[in-house]
Parts: C-alpha cells; structure tokens; sequence
C-alpha cells in the first residue's frame, strides 16, 4: 500500500473531511422507518472515498481507532442538525470497541456536545476480523449498555463466529447478511437458513434486520417469513439527506392481496447494475492510475460530475493508452482524465426493460463493454454487456424449457411473460387465437401422425407469414396456437394465413373424402357423425382492446371467448373483438 495514502489518510483526519450518509431501516409491520444506519464516505473523488479503501488504509497504519471516532462525531453531529426521527446504528469495530481509548466517554461527550439521546443510538458490531476475547467484549457491551446504548450484530451468517458472538452479547438487534436476502425467493437454502435465524431470535427476544434487501420479491419472501425489520435499495440507497417517509405501495401484502391481479412482472437495468463508486472528469490522471494500481479487482470507473454521467474509464484500455509511449505518464500525469474521453457511452435508465436495452445496444453499434444506468438522467451505476447477455440467454433457455416438443414454439409460460413485459413497456400489440375446426375426428380417422402433420402446417404458415420482428408465435398445446402481434397489418396477415390454409387442407385427405367435403367419424359420446374438412378458427384482440388489460389473465379470458365467436362461424373464420371501453 502506498504511503502516500497514508499521508492523504491523516490530511483527511485533521481536516475531517468525512461525509455521513444514511441507509433507513424499515418496519415492515408499522409500514415506517424506525431508524437509520450511518455509513462513511471519504471526499469524493480521492482514492478513499470508498469506505472500503478507507478503512483498510486506516487499519494498515493503525488509524483506525482515530478514524471511527471522527466517523462517530461527523455522524453525530449530521444526526443532530438534521433532526432525524428514529435509531442511529454506529457501525463499530470490535478491536476499536475493545481499545482503552474508547471507554474514555468521548462518544458521551460529542453525545452531550449535540445533544444525542444516548437511548436512541444502536452500536452495531461489523465483525470483518476475529474476535477471541469474548469475556472482554462482553465486559465492553455491558459497559454501552448501562450507558443506555442498544447493541446490534452485523452480518451475521458473513463473519467468522457470528453465533459464538450472538451467544455471548445477546444483542437487541442481528442483521441477516445480504447474501442470505438476495435470491432467498427461489433458494430453499437462504430461506432455511433465514427461518432458524428468525427462530433462535425469537427465543432470545432479538430483533432480525433483513439486510440487503433490492427486488419486491425478496421483500415479499422476507415479509412472508415474518421477519418485521428489513434495510436495502428496495426501500432506499443511502443518502447525506435521508428520506423520512417510505413510500407505502412498496409494502404489498401478501396476506392481504392474494386475489389481486399480479402486475406485470419485466426485468429491467436496474437487475443488471453494478453500483460503482464515480469520480469527477477532473480527476487527474496520475490519481485514476493510483486507484486501479489499488484495487486489482477494479474494471470500470465511471466519470460523474454533479451527479451526470460524463464517461466510463475501461482499466485495459487506459492503462494501454497511458503506457503505449515512453513518457504516457510525464505527458497526461497531472491532466483531468477527461482527455482519455472520445464519446459518451450510452445511457439508459433502470427502469428500461433488458430488451429495450439490447435494441439501443444494437441501435447504437457500440463496441463498448458498458453502459451507463441513471436514475432521472442522474448516475445509478454500470451495466456491463456482458451481463446483459447472460441474462437475455437465461431467458432464451428458460423458454426453450416451455417450448411445445413437437413444433419447439414458445408455450404459454414465455408467450405470457412476454405479453406481461408489453404491458408493463404500454407497448401496442395485438393478440390472434388460433384453433383447429373438425381436428378431433380427423385426428381420430387418419391417425395421430396424420394430425402432427395438420399441426405443423399450421405451424409453418404462421412462422412463414409473422417475421420475428412482427410477432411472437406461441403453441399453447394441441391444436392452439397464440401469436403476439406487434405489427399495424395483424388483421391482413391473419385473413393471408387463411387463405393459405384453405389451399393447404385437401392435401391431407383423400380424394373421396374431399368429394364428399368431410368426413364420417364418431362424436365424443361414440356417436357416428359426419364432419367438414378441418378448417381454422382466429380470435382477435385489436391494441385497443389489450391496451386496457392489466395482465396475461385478462388477456387470456378475451382471446378464448373472441376464438370461441369465430368459432361459431362455419369454415375458415375470423372474430375481431370489438368491445369498447369506458374512459371513466
């Protein structure tokens, strides 16, 4: 590590040039935020405005106890003079806990100074090294405790005996850590592991904080276990001046919506994002070489001033172009690294479905590996390419998996994800239901491979006359087939479709039975009956019509009762639903 961030480090010391941001933590029951964590930045732009450079530095110069003690009286103070309802959660190492200096009472004393009510202020434990001497750290807790500080675990589930540790200090509050919340919707595993931690708590009367929580459906899962206290981007990122209100409409019941419709569910950017610290295009370069030199891990710096995204700095492209003469150093060393910027990457907000986002990639023709997130034009962090790959790759397999066996069309489980995503994106599209007439008793009189051969005709007509560009084919099962039209001529295509099969049928029957115009074959109840020649049967919903449903459900329920019109119509037919809606 460099000494001269030791020197910048000290700088920061004597100039307190720290920012406190805070994350809130929410009730999930009361519907309202309880309390607050303080978090730390160094001054924006410098090599330790991350908090991670900054405590690793201040920990290999033996600093640290120095460093949280300014941490606690910038975050008092901010606390203080904004007027902020609710706990505060220090974040507090155990090895500075157990310092001789931090029982002199100088958190008390900057608590008097700002007049901090010490029961409002939780001491959360971040356990990221050993700590053996666990008769002295309950000794230390005690010590907080009489003093009317709360106690709280961090990460638990991350640390190196986060039970051992729980055991010993019995603290108000545990914090799941975040890789237990993400995913813990579709992984038994999490939710196990979460349910025996809300379990062991509600034995010792402990608090659990679900950290880390980012996707309604985390939140949902975490609130379906009956966890009540819950911290992440779902409700807020952390901020210098926090939010005192939680929107209500995040906290969707599940005991009390079960009969709600789903919204449509799309993934957007924001699933994708790497929240990556920026730095001012005035950064000079020298410093831009300082950070990645520090942080072997580190590919991408955005560039962000007052907030607006300016330009992304690739380590192996800048570290070529700074090297690829002898003296890149001396020449570009002290200037902004702005120089090292020829475009503006492309930009597109979080809430931006992953398939509008790959068309803006391939729109764009870019050859860059990223792309920049906002949040209302402002910075929200980085997508990567290839993220954006593996994720439209997943959903490619996961429709393979719903694929129809014999005609490998989309089934209904991504023809409704798909109706779901242009809903949500107030996409136009319209929606054709197609279904076989008279196909049973054919199926019946000519065999089962002779009625395979009717399905995939049709199936081909529709591949034939629908460009992927123009719709989404779908094979629901049997002889039912969906397609998503987002093309203007939906309707000529279709009555084109018709007319093709028409010519198609008497191909598959024989001679007499096309004389005949049918054929003789039982009915359901073992009746003989007589049969025309199969014919095909459309329902459709214009824009107008799907434009008003709110789900796949909705759309659903119209089609088959728009198919079933058309099939009351004798041959090859066609129902346009032509029901009109109130604007009221």
């Amino acid at each position: 590590m460099s000494p001269a961030l030791k020197t910048e480090l000290l700088r920061i010391l004597e100039s307190k040039q720290l920012t406190s941001y805070f994350q809130p933590i929410v009730s999930i029951t009361q519907r309202k935020i309880i309390g607050y964590e303080a978090l730390i930045r160094g001054p924006s732009g410098n090599p330790l405005h991350s908090p991670f450079n900054l405590f690793e530095t201040a920990d290999r110069y033996n600093l640290s106890t120095r460093l949280e003690f300014l941490c606690r009286e910038v975050t008092l103070a901010r606390y203080a003079s904004l007027n902020m309802p609710g706990k505060l959660f220090l974040n507090v190492s155990p090895s500075v806990l157990l310092a001789p200096e931090f029982k002199s009472g100088v958190t008390l004393k900057f608590m008097d100074e700002f007049g901090v009510d010490p029961r409002s202020i939780v001491i959360e434990l971040t356990e990221h090294q050993p700590a053996d001497d666990y008769a002295l750290m309950r000794d230390a807790v005690d010590h907080y405790r009489n003093m009317g500080f709360e106690i709280a675990l961090d990460d638990l589930g991350a640390g190196y005996s986060g039970l051992r540790l729980w055991s010993e200090l019995l603290p108000d509050y545990v914090k799941i850590d975040k890789y237990f919340i993400q995913g813990i919707h579709e992984d038994p595993v999490k939710l196990n592991f979460a349910r025996s931690i809300l379990n062991i708590a509600s034995s010792v009367y402990c608090n659990v904080i679900a950290e880390g929580v980012e996707t309604e459906k985390e939140f949902l899962a975490v609130e379906k276990l009956g966890i009540k206290l819950a911290q992440g981007y779902y409700f807020a990122r952390p901020s210098s001046v926090p939010i005192e209100t939680i929107d209500s409409t995040l906290f969707a019941s599940l005991a009390t919506d079960e009969c709600r419709l789903k919204q449509p569910v799309v993934e957007t950017a924001e699933k994708i994002a790497k929240i990556i610290p920026a730095i001012p295009s005035t950064t000079t370069v020298s410093q831009v070489l300082e950070l990645f030199q520090q942080n072997t891990g580190l590919t991408i710096i955005p560039l962000v001033d007052k907030n607006i995204p300016s330009g992304i700095i690739y380590r192996e492209q800048f570290l070529t172009k700074l090297f690829s003469s002898r003296y890149g150093l001396e020449l570009y060393g002290k200037k902004p690294i702005s120089i090292f910027i020829d475009h503006l990457p492309l930009l597109v907000d979080r809430n931006e479905p992953l398939s509008k986002v790959s068309r803006s990639l391939t729109s764009a023709m870019s050859n860059d590996p990223a792309f920049i997130i906002t949040d209302k034009g402002q910075y929200w962090g980085i997508g990567t390419l290839l993220d954006l790959l593996e994720n439209i790759t997943h959903q490619q397999m996961q429709n393979a998996r719903h694929a129809n066996p014999l005609t490998l069309l989309p089934g209904s489980v991504p023809i409704n994800n798909h109706i779901n995503q242009l809903l949500a994106e107030k996409t136009s599209f319209s929606i054709g239901y197609f279904d076989l007439d008279n196909f049973k008793p054919y199926n019946d009189s000519y065999s089962y491979s002779a009625g395979d051969e009717v399905i995939m005709a049709v199936a081909n007509l529709l591949v034939d006359n629908i460009a992927v560009d123009y719709g989404l084919i779908g094979h629901i099962g049997g002889d039912d087939f969906i397609v998503v039209f987002t093309c203007e001529d939906w309707l000529t295509r279709c009555e084109l479709i018709l007319q093709s099969f028409a010519k198609l049928v008497p191909h598959y029957y024989k001679s007499e039975d096309i004389a005949a115009g049918g054929i003789n074959a039982e009915t359901r109840t073992g009746e003989k009956c007589f049969f025309p020649l199969i014919s095909l049967s459309i329902g459709l919903l214009n824009p107008e019509t799907t434009c008003h449903c709110r789900s796949h459900v909705e759309i659903a329920d119209l089609a088959s009762a728009s198919k079933k019109m058309a099939k009351k119509i004798h041959g090859n037919s066609i129902f346009v639903d032509q029901r009109i809606y109130s604007s009221q």
